[in-house]
């Protein structure tokens, strides 16, 4: 659930969905360049993380090298990761998601094109992930104002 506009004093309505399944976007965002790359899968594990470092690795131009910042979800920062040698992994701090600048992107997304909203099938919310995804890498513009931080460029 979002914020939503209503009147003062009144309780807006928002559709709420019950059921338990899932897809998660595995994104990265490169601000510098306004772009991204991203997979959606069903589930959110160390085998799904393996194919989204193959997908930023890919994506990333010859001769360059990526510094992926992560959280310290287990999978993001377990010894069994095949890395990329295009990729270095930069894990934060514990409870500090403010750090990382592809949150806002999340909270955007959800804003914007995922949430309040009850999804019909399961390939209904792989669709709308897919095109809220493409929506985004499409407005480069967006990807840099959301995830440009000051101190993510001091390296």
């Amino acid at each position: 659930m979002t914020r939503r506009w209503a009147r003062r004093g009144t309780r807006p309505r928002a559709p709420a969905d019950q059921r338990t399944r899932s897809a998660w976007i595995f994104g990265a965002i490169c601000p510098a360049l306004g772009k991204g790359a991203a997979l959606v899968l069903p589930w959110c594990n160390l085998h799904a993380m393996n194919r989204h470092l193959d997908e930023i690795s890919q994506a990333v131009a010859p001769g360059a090298h990526a510094i992926l910042i992560v959280d310290q979800a287990a999978w993001h920062t377990s010894p069994k990761l095949d890395i990329p040698a295009n990729i270095t992994i930069l894990p934060l701090p514990p409870r500090s998601p403010e750090l990382n600048p592809v949150e806002n992107v999340w909270q955007f997304m959800r804003n914007t094109w995922l949430s309040n909203r009850i999804f019909r099938t399961y390939d209904d919310i792989v669709d709308i992930c897919c095109h809220a995804w493409n929506q985004l890498v499409d407005q480069p513009w967006r990807i840099m104002s959301l995830g440009l931080r000051q101190w993510a460029h001091g390296f």
